[in-house]
């Protein structure tokens, strides 16, 4: 049997796609390296378990997948119906068998793969609502995807670093985290520099400002998103600090 092919051709969504599915890969991976009885354990984000982490990845798909039938029908389907019923339903995710929370994985990452499959190439343009309440084209889709699965594979905390995540998809990640603080007025004053590559990224208020964080894009990337200072340092007025502030919030 031969695999059915997207039926967009722009070649920049293809690899966009090819990204996403990677991560999708990735997270997987490192699921699939946890026993049983490791998905209790904590994650790196503050009060969620492993098994939250998954069963927000599953959930997150299932939720893209409702914006591309928006997209694919005209027929508008939220992500959510509300935070707090999305909330319940990653809470009650958690407390599945271990099995039948990484079938959620499983199942809900070939839905929306098969969704973006699907998808007419004149639908990509067609314009959905994000939980955040956005409206974009339903191409942000696979950003918003590609997003969740490299950053929460991390979260697992098995292993993976941010150091493992493609650094096209941090590069996308540190500009969005600094554009949001930008629209938000929260970046006031400060300076991201992402140094070891040429040229240097800067995000942020310029060469007068007065707090300057700087590290490598992988560190950078995991400090913007709120998981760590290790590999980052920061300067106030020219003065090194001690330790380095944390980030404005992100999401």
């Amino acid at each position: 049997m031969v695999a059915r092919q997207d039926r967009t051709t722009d070649p920049e969504l293809l690899e966009a796609l090819l990204q996403a599915r990677r991560g999708t890969a990735f997270f997987a991976r490192k699921l699939n390296e946890l026993s049983d009885d490791e998905l209790d354990g904590p994650s790196l984000l503050p009060g969620w378990s492993r098994r939250h982490v998954t069963a927000h990845v599953g959930y997150n798909a299932r939720a893209i997948a409702r914006l591309i039938e928006w997209a694919a029908t005209g027929v508008e389907t939220p992500m959510y119906a509300s935070t707090e019923i999305r909330d319940h339903e990653i809470n009650f995710g958690a407390t599945l068998p271990a099995n039948a929370l990484r079938h959620l994985f499983d199942h809900s990452a070939v839905h929306l793969n098969v969704e973006w499959r699907d998808l007419p190439a004149d639908s990509w343009h067609h314009k959905v609502k994000t939980a955040q309440g956005r409206i974009v084209p339903a191409g942000e889709t696979v950003w918003m995807r590609t997003r969740e699965v490299w950053t929460h594979a991390v979260d697992l905390d098995n292993g993976a670093t941010f150091a493992d995540i493609p650094a096209a998809v941090l590069e996308r990640l540190v500009r969005d985290i600094t554009g949001a603080w930008q629209a938000r007025g929260t970046d006031t004053g400060l300076l991201v520099r992402v140094t070891g590559q040429q040229p240097e990224l800067e995000f942020g208020s310029g060469p007068d400002a007065q707090l300057v964080v700087s590290g490598p894009l992988a560190g950078v990337a995991r400090w913007a998103t709120g998981r760590g200072t290790d590999a980052v340092t920061a300067t106030r007025n020219g003065a090194a600090l001690d330790v380095v502030p944390a980030a404005p919030k992100w999401i």
